[in-house]
């Protein structure tokens, strides 16, 4: 029974076993969603726990999934199963209350930047933050890990419709939801033409075409670490041109 024919019986007689079916060829979402997020796990936490509190968020996104709106259920879930993840994660407090306050220092600091259209470069950074090299590669780190975004939508948007809705089987699912829930998909693109080369370049390898930090420090000439930095970096510019452009 192709995806369609199930959803359309499953929706008329909200069968268990037909749930159960729905959610075992969307498992592969799960295990994407969470291997996409860049998270460091709290003690007692591990790639299994995450799994399991993805499946919550599957579970609700096939209760609450309306194929007549439109969407397609990848769209629809990825942020449910983004969201259950958080949930639980916020639960363990996995970002220390210091690394939240500099990290706050950080967007504010960029913000700046990005208002007055100074330089935006890792020393400049770090003389506007007052950090040593080490401190600041430790705040980048924070930055990719607490950033948990996906921004299929908008660079699938940059060379047209290009959604892959038929090939959850290869655990690569096509166009998901942008950033945090609310955002304009506009005010992403935008924020996104203004990012330096190396920056734009980078999230398109990874949200895009799927690479992982490693493949993608093979192709800029860097080690994972660093394109691990240089992610939590290219978000923090991405979320403060965005608040630039708002005028928040």
């Amino acid at each position: 029974m192709d995806n369609e024919k199930l959803w359309a019986e499953y929706i008329i007689s909200r069968d268990p076993r037909l749930k159960d079916e729905i959610v075992k060829r969307f498992l592969p979402l799960v295990r994407y969603v969470a291997s996409r997020m860049s998270v460091k796990f709290h003690a007692g936490i591990d790639f299994d726990d995450i799994l399991s509190f993805g499946v919550l968020g599957l579970l609700d996104a096939v209760d609450r999934f309306e194929p007549e709106r439109g969407f397609t259920f990848q769209t629809f879930a990825v942020p449910r199963i983004r969201g259950a993840i958080l949930d639980e994660l916020r639960r363990y407090d996995w970002i220390s209350r210091s690394g939240r306050e500099k990290l706050q220092k950080f967007e504010r600091t960029l913000e700046e930047i990005a208002k007055t259209n100074g330089r935006t470069d890792d020393k400049s950074l770090m003389s506007a933050m007052n950090m040593n090299e080490q401190s600041y590669k430790d705040l980048l780190e924070i930055a990719s890990r607490s950033y948990v975004v996906s921004l299929d939508d908008v660079l699938a948007l940059e060379d047209g419709d290009m959604q892959r809705e038929d090939t959850i089987e290869d655990e690569s699912p096509g166009a998901l939801e942008i950033i945090e829930q609310g955002e304009e998909i506009e005010s992403v693109v935008e924020a996104l033409q203004k990012l330096p080369e190396r920056e734009r370049t980078l999230l398109s390898l990874y949200y895009y075409e799927g690479l992982t930090l490693k493949e993608i420090g093979l192709v800029l000439g860097v080690t994972e670490s660093r394109v691990s930095q240089l992610h939590g970096r290219a978000l923090s510019l991405l979320r403060a041109e965005m608040k630039a452009a708002s005028g928040m």
